[in-house]
């Protein structure tokens, strides 16, 4: 067998081995449809939890201090803008867990 031969079925062999590790890291790994909607129900309430808690303080406070702005709307908004930094955060921190994976996986 000649050198360079040689050298194309060790390179051949390794990208063949480097795909299967990757698919069977991708079997281990494999999250199901029932875990993505789990994904996207977490970040729904982590936005609908701050904002309901602000609507009901809102409330709360415009019942008991008569205010010329409204207490329910400014919390309500209050509420979601903490929500959707909670949702951004994890989702945030989610991706960098897959990259991380992921750059793992490649060395």
């Amino acid at each position: 067998m000649k050198e360079g031969e040689k050298n194309n079925n060790k390179s051949f062999g390794k990208i063949v081995g480097d795909k299967e590790e990757r698919k069977l890291r991708a079997q281990r790994d494999n999250k199901s449809v029932w875990s993505g909607l789990g994904l996207f129900g977490m970040i729904g309430w982590s936005i609908v939890v701050p904002t309901i808690l602000g609507a009901a303080l809102g409330i709360w406070l415009d019942k008991k201090y008569k205010e010329d702005f409204s207490w329910t709307l400014s919390l309500l908004v209050a509420g979601l803008m903490i929500g959707c930094l909670i949702a951004w955060n994890w989702v945030q921190k989610e991706n960098k867990e897959i990259h991380k994976k992921n750059d793992d996986g490649n060395k």
